[in-house]
């Protein structure tokens, strides 16, 4: 995936993005502060937003490819087993019963299939929204801040389903985090973005330990600072 002078305007927040990369099968991550265009990059990609101006290539992929799993899920007022079939029945996709419980198992959710997905906790309901997205094996995922409400168990799970997922049949991801360790762990390569612009790009080992961006430095300063704090009062 190409973009080029990408522009998106709200208000006083302008995102400007000159030329950005993604070749496919690989697994990239998007950091920085809040406010700094992040989720807003990532819906365009999506599909979600109308860029005001540039060009977003996807080479070929579709909506019907993509999958965009955000902080706070979107879930249909129906059962567990109903929300987790509708991307597959949105794409015209029999599902597969063995697939289904191989999925709501590894969410912890095959006692609850025919629950209200409106009932599950904050937790749960994450868990479901993230076996959604992957249910219907999308070729380019996009993940914004899709696991920060899961304990660290979860978090672990995902994050190895992930690895072992991408090393059967490579896909492309993006995933947005302020999690420092779970972007190391699973990306890659990262972008950073800071009022509406990639500041800094690279490896993730050379983006996170080796920083030359004056903000970046001063984000991942912050960012260690606030999550061993949190470590600390945990």
């Amino acid at each position: 995936m190409k973009i080029s002078n990408l522009e998106k305007n709200f208000g006083e927040f302008s995102l400007r993005i000159e030329s950005l990369a993604l070749p496919p099968g690989q697994i990239y991550g998007i950091i920085g502060p809040n406010g700094s265009g992040k989720t807003t990059a990532i819906k365009l990609i999506a599909g979600l937003l109308k860029p005001d101006g540039g060009a977003i290539d996807r080479e070929g992929l579709s909506p019907r490819d993509i999958t965009l799993a955000p902080r706070k899920p979107y879930l249909l007022h129906d059962s567990v087993y109903r929300n987790l079939v509708y991307p597959l029945r949105l794409r015209g996709i029999k599902p597969n019963p063995h697939e289904i419980d191989r999925c709501l198992k590894i969410a912890g959710l095959e006692n609850r299939r025919d629950q209200f997905a409106l009932s599950l906790s904050t937790g749960e309901q994450q868990k479901l929204s993230l076996i959604r997205a992957l249910i219907f094996s999308p070729k380019l995922i996009l993940l914004d801040e899709a696991l920060s409400n899961l304990d660290l168990e979860s978090v672990g799970l995902f994050e190895r389903l992930i690895l072992g997922r991408q090393q059967k049949e490579p896909v492309t991801w993006v995933i947005i985090s302020h999690q420092l360790s779970h972007i190391q762990r699973l990306c890659s390569y990262l972008f950073f973005m800071h009022n509406g612009t990639v500041k800094a790009e690279g490896p993730a080992t050379d983006v996170l330990l080796r920083p030359q961006n004056p903000h970046l430095k001063k984000y991942l300063q912050h960012e260690i600072f606030i999550n061993e704090d949190a470590q600390w009062n945990s």
